[in-house]
């Protein structure tokens, strides 16, 4: 598996199949151009495959703060240990901040408990119908 901090090489083709479940999930372009105005990014190339199969998203003020929206492996590769090395590569490349902040459904707290995290109250607001990023 190779691991990258930039979309060099990558096109919206190495894309497919991310955002299971979303009722309305971003075009596979749409996902490059995400990953293309995040502060920073990890990504995980099956190089045999040609494909992204793994990603991680933060946007930063780069001064105090840091927000990881986005972390999501394809189906048929988790429980292989990328989620979790995307997730440190990503702290390492923010350990510079004060606060590195994110949301997730409760049954993943205990995920993001393992890498130092506490569990925090937070609030969100979601439009749906803005989903696919048009």
């Amino acid at each position: 598996m190779l691991y990258q901090n930039t979309i060099d090489g990558v096109s919206a083709n190495m894309l497919e199949g991310f955002f299971v479940d979303w009722p309305n999930p971003p075009s596979s372009d749409t996902h490059l151009k995400l990953l293309q105005n995040s502060s920073y990014i990890v990504l995980a190339i099956d190089e045999e495959a040609n494909r992204v199969v793994g990603f991680i998203t933060a946007i930063s003020d780069n001064v105090l703060s840091a927000y990881i929206p986005l972390l999501e492996v394809l189906p048929a590769y988790k429980n292989q240990g990328i989620g979790k090395e995307l997730v440190s590569r990503m702290l390492q490349q923010l350990d510079h901040l004060y606060m590195i902040d994110l949301c997730c459904d409760d049954d993943l707290v205990p995920y993001y408990e393992n890498f130092g995290m506490t569990k925090g109250t937070g609030m969100i607001l979601r439009n749906y119908d803005r989903q696919a990023g048009k």
